[in-house]
């Protein structure tokens, strides 16, 4: 059953931004202010996946200790050797001057009693050099650039409105959006995805409730190209916690800072796979050696430690993952708490070029639903903040040499399928997640995968129709079942 279109009343800017993440918020900040901007924001401003980045933005500010070269070769380590060097040169070369840009905009990062910003170690770098906000840089930086776009003029901001379609007619895209129980219509000749990640399509995940895939659903359906969207990286010192879907992370910086890893008998195991590197060793290098313990010993019990620190410093430190675990009734100054591997981050999405164009002309991507390629197979801490900021730049500069203000009327008509339709079956997406977590946790599953496929992509089909009504719900569930049959694609 196909559904009817109607012609329609569609309002024009020049740049729609779609999410209100780093990427999203740094990119308007950036853009040309002739150039009139809409942002879509899926739920409240603050509530994206880089407000809850704890860690900070790994960046060479302390050229007598660090240099590009060594950022450069622990981001290739960590990647396993398949980033785009290129990319990363762009990442690491220009991304001090973005951290740097962060201060205009008011972010405070904890200083030294010299004055000077205090660099951190984290899992994978061989240097001090993670500008953070005590355990909560994401949310300092979201917060200070929010407060910064409301001042912009040319910027338009809906919250709590969500993308349900898209479409393209020559050079032009048209979006429907719902917000506040209506549905509105935008269209520009640039569009940006800053949605995020694709946390949503696991059991467990440490993402926020919106990283459901859309910007990379809307993408492919467009005929971009989407990249490497199997490249998921289990970050190995979630919370365990197995009744929320949405674990509480514990941050890279508390092994930085000298945690100690322990298996189910509250031992240390890192040396045994790591002798080197051991508990600083990247994050799906230790994912995978608490797979392999897990193993030897029979016991899918683990524990992060820092308990043997001075207790006022582990507090200051890292006071709200200090907090929250308090919460769940462990103080991590006194003992262990117990961690396992968790859904964390992407590093494939929608493929894109060092400037942030995808296969669409006028279509960008940053953030964590691009994939520039930098981080390879796994990402090294805290590049991921600086991807945001140094690529959501270049789009913006980019979106200013080659796009003009528009001209003339502020709306124009299109025709545009139907919002009506049947509902949405219920299940559909619990379905998936639990076929994701049985295929592919740290180390795919093959077999598995190859098993559940089929239906995956039954549902995908089902929801590809446009008999549904065109609500979140429905645009969730048909992320969902995209990124994750694209996923199982690429893996079996």
């Amino acid at each position: 059953m196909q559904n009817q279109h109607f012609n329609r009343q569609f309002k024009k800017y020049d740049v729609i931004i779609v999410g209100s993440g780093v990427s999203g918020l740094y990119g308007a900040l950036n853009l040309n202010k002739n150039l009139r901007t809409l942002m879509l924001s899926k739920k409240e401003l603050t509530l994206c996946n880089s407000a809850l980045a704890q860690g900070g933005v790994a960046a060479v500010m302390d050229k007598k200790d660090d240099n590009y070269d060594l950022h450069i070769k622990d981001t290739l380590i960590a990647g396993g050797y398949k980033n785009d060097l290129e990319n990363v040169k762009i990442l690491v070369e220009q991304g001090p001057t973005d951290v740097k840009n962060l201060l205009k905009y008011g972010v405070e990062f904890d200083r030294k009693a010299d004055g000077s910003i205090d660099l951190t170690l984290e899992g994978g770098h061989c240097r001090h050099r993670i500008a953070h906000h005590k355990d909560s840089t994401g949310f300092e930086i979201v917060k200070s650039l929010i407060e910064s776009v409301k001042k912009l003029e040319n910027v338009d901001i809906l919250e709590n409105s969500h993308l349900v379609a898209i479409e393209k007619e020559g050079d032009d895209f048209y979006l429907a959006v719902y917000h506040g129980n209506n549905y509105s219509y935008y269209t520009s000749k640039a569009v940006i995805f800053a949605t995020g990640g694709i946390g949503r399509i696991y059991d467990f995940t440490t993402n926020s409730a919106i990283a459901t895939g859309d910007g990379i659903q809307f993408a492919y359906n467009l005929g971009a190209e989407i990249k490497n969207l199997s490249y998921i990286q289990f970050h190995p010192t979630a919370f365990a916690d197995k009744k929320n879907r949405e674990c509480f992370l514990v941050s890279e910086a508390v092994r930085g800072e000298g945690a100690y890893l322990l298996n189910g008998n509250k031992e240390r195991f890192m040396h045994k796979y790591e002798p080197e590197r051991k508990e600083l060793a990247p994050r799906d290098v230790v994912s995978k050696c608490m797979m392999a313990e897990q193993k030897a010993i029979g016991s899918d019990e683990f524990f992060l430690d820092i308990s043997y620190k001075d207790p006022e410093f582990v507090k200051n430190r890292f006071p709200m993952i200090y907090s929250r675990v308090l919460e769940k009734g462990y103080d991590m100054t006194k003992e262990p708490i117990p961690i396992y591997p968790c859904q964390h981050y992407l590093m494939g999405g929608i493929a894109v070029n060092g400037q942030g164009e995808t296969t669409v002309k006028g279509l960008y991507a940053a953030g964590e639903c691009a994939h520039t390629g930098v981080h390879g197979i796994n990402r090294l801490a805290s590049n991921s903040l600086l991807e945001a900021l140094v690529f959501s730049r270049l789009i913006a500069e980019k979106i200013n040499e080659t796009t003009a203000p528009f001209e003339g009327e502020a709306v124009t008509t299109h025709d545009f399928r139907s919002p009506e339709g049947e509902k949405l079956p219920t299940g559909l997406r619990t379905e998936i997640r639990h076929i994701m977590q049985k295929s592919y946790f740290v180390v795919p599953d093959i077999e598995e995968a190859k098993k559940y496929f089929p239906r995956v992509k039954e549902i995908k089909e089902q929801l590809d129709s446009e008999k549904y009504e065109l609500t979140p719900d429905y645009t969730e569930a048909k992320s969902i079942a995209t990124c994750a049959y694209i996923v199982l694609i690429e893996i079996i």
